[in-house]
């Protein structure tokens, strides 16, 4: 092949893989990053915490409602560093290898919610006219995260659609003393989306509390593994 030949061969691909979207993380899993995901879930320290953290977004307090305090972002190889940390010793990377095949990579978007003082564990509510107030408190529903919107897209477009999770839950978050009681202190939101959803390397988060402002987020994913 001649040197222009070459060199107009060479300016196709370069075109070719300019207008080809990159992922921003790995996906799917090569058998290597797998070992090594699971290797890192494997370690009794630090480590995988110090790793984790920067696939965590936080967020200043509001001035009023509820604290979104963190909004997390994990990879298809963050998940398996996680659920290798979360299996007992027996546990191989030959294993993980295998329950990692075939099966259709994702991530999860998990959103942390605080209670604060304007946004606390009771909330008030109309008395009878026999009761001589106003207001009365009772406790806050366990399952209040209900009434937060959340919405994830993949683009900033005016008209991009928000993505449909293929798996969504929440849990509420309590605090117990050692004297016995628990009272509730927020909530923790997950949901699950296909990788592929995200190869453009962004991901858009809207949250809408039922009290105070709502929070956006854009998440460059760039530097996640």
């Amino acid at each position: 092949m001649s040197f222009g030949c070459r060199l107009l061969a060479a300016i196709a691909m370069a075109a070719l893989l300019a207008g080809s979207p990159a992922l921003a993380f790995d996906t799917p899993l090569s058998e290597e990053a797998i070992r090594e995901a699971y290797f890192l879930g494997q370690r009794r320290d630090d480590t995988l915490a110090h790793f984790l953290d920067k696939y965590t977004w936080y967020l200043a307090a509001p001035k009023s409602g509820p604290k979104i305090a963190s909004v997390t972002f994990f990879t298809p190889y963050a998940l398996v560093a996680q659920e290798s940390s979360q299996r007992s010793a027996g546990y191989s990377a030959q294993q993980a290898q295998i329950d990692h095949r075939g099966r259709a990579e994702s991530v999860r978007i998990i959103v942390q919610i605080l209670l604060t003082d304007s946004y606390g564990a009771f909330t008030a509510v109309p008395t009878g006219s026999r009761s001589g107030a106003a207001v009365g408190y009772v406790p806050r529903p366990y399952d209040f995260w209900k009434d937060f919107d959340v919405r994830v897209f993949n683009s900033s477009a005016e008209d991009a659609q928000p993505l449909r999770p293929f798996s969504s839950r929440g849990e509420p978050n309590v605090s117990c003393s050692e004297e016995g009681g628990c009272s509730l202190i927020g909530a923790t939101l997950y949901f699950d989306f296909a990788a592929e959803r995200f190869e453009r390397g962004d991901a858009f988060i809207d949250i809408v509390p039922p009290e105070g402002e709502p929070v956006s987020l854009d998440l460059d994913l760039a530097g996640l593994r």
